[in-house]
């Protein structure tokens, strides 16, 4: 095994940390506080292809493999988590489902415009009465000729604002369970779309947040993606790749956290001597040195595993509840390091803090990695 990155690699890192720096992180703390989707943010991340990373050129994607994915993510997220949160989830899974299972006509119509930017992609499964219970949704789509008429809502839309390509998880037989929900392509210009109020939330403030509702909404035919049947295997299929992403915006929001909490502790003087120097603080920096290292190889780990086509469930749920545990508990070691520094609004530690809660939430809480993780290993993938 290689633990090295490639050429590549390390320049997509050096670029990506080079546009985060220069452009995020001035405006990261404006992003936070005004509680809104950033459109000039969105239009700087044209510039480096970030809403295609993964696409094919063929589409106007970068094409990129999936390790060098989760660097940019990180890389972002290392910076404003926020707008992490809005690339990753409009690539993985909301770009990617359409590239993997749509049709060539539903790649040549949507797939440009996400690749560009042009047009945000989101995917929404949770309901007010399905949240872990994934087959559980009630949002109800009924076929009609050549049609589906759709109804229900969904709640926790990240994107949902500002996106126009919208992946919905829809029941067509209230009977059949999983194997009666479809996964459908509802665009935000389709009669009966009504979004809800921005959520105001703990963190990732900068990221659009809302509820959708579908009133007889009329989705063709060609709007479902893949088979009709096998919607809810499309979506848990992507949400596999979406933790990757996830992880690696809890990643990137630990590094943060650890690299302010190293530049501190060795110019903090207290007892004449900088508190790096206190086995209170140098052990706790150590932790969260070899924790980070930990958590982004699992990323890495689980990349790679997609990238070579082999069966990666156990591997992303790992990575990402690994990663979005040690999210958490870096920021609060920060915080602690810094005193009362790191508890007021001056330094970003408070708002990483706040950012990293939710990487152990979204995309399948902690408490769900560590069945799926429980039941691939007891089903034999040791």
């Amino acid at each position: 095994m290689n633990f090295q990155l490639t050429e590549k690699q390390k320049l997509i890192r050096r670029r990506i940390r080079t546009f985060s720096e220069d452009f995020l992180a001035p405006v990261a703390p404006i992003i936070d506080r005004e509680l809104k989707f950033s459109w000039e943010t969105a239009r700087e991340l044209k510039k480096i292809n970030a809403w295609g990373i993964q696409l094919p050129q063929k589409y106007g994607g970068a094409e990129l493999d999936s390790i060098s994915y989760a660097i940019c993510i990180e890389e972002i997220a290392r910076v404003c988590a926020s707008t992490a949160l809005n690339v990753t989830v409009h690539n993985s899974v909301g770009a990617f489902p359409i590239y993997k299972w749509g049709t060539e006509k539903q790649k040549e119509k949507y797939l440009y415009d996400l690749a560009s930017g042009n047009k945000i992609a989101a995917f929404t499964w949770t309901e007010p009465n399905a949240g872990s219970d994934a087959g559980g949704i009630e949002s109800l789509a009924i076929e009609e000729d050549d049609k589906f008429i759709l109804n229900g809502s969904k709640i926790f839309v990240t994107n949902g604002g500002v996106a126009s390509i919208i992946l919905v998880g829809a029941k067509y037989q209230k009977s059949d369970g999983n194997h009666g929900i479809g996964t459908f392509i509802v665009e935000k210009e389709m009669d009966g779309l009504e979004i809800g109020d921005t959520e105001d939330k703990l963190g990732m403030r900068g990221s659009s947040t809302t509820s959708l509702y579908f009133h007889d909404i009329e989705i063709p035919k060609t709007n479902i993606l893949g088979r009709l049947d096998d919607g809810f295997k499309i979506a848990m299929k992507t949400l596999n790749v979406g933790r990757i992403g996830i992880a690696a915006q809890a990643v990137g929001i630990a590094q943060a956290a650890y690299e302010y909490s190293v530049k501190y502790a060795k110019g903090r003087i207290q007892f004449n001597k900088p508190i790096s120097q206190f086995e209170g603080i140098s052990f706790k920096l150590a932790d969260m040195a070899t924790d980070i290292d930990a958590a982004r190889l699992l990323v890495y780990k689980a990349a790679n595993f997609k990238d070579l086509n082999r069966p990666f469930a156990k591997e992303s749920a790992m990575c990402k509840y690994y990663a979005s545990k040690i999210a958490r508990e870096i920021t609060q070691k920060a915080i602690q390091i810094h005193g009362g520094y790191g508890y007021m609004k001056d330094l970003p530690l408070e708002r990483f803090y706040r950012d990293s809660k939710v990487t152990e939430i979204y995309e399948g809480t902690s408490e769900i990695m560590k069945l799926i993780i429980a039941q691939q290993i007891l089903r034999g993938d040791l």
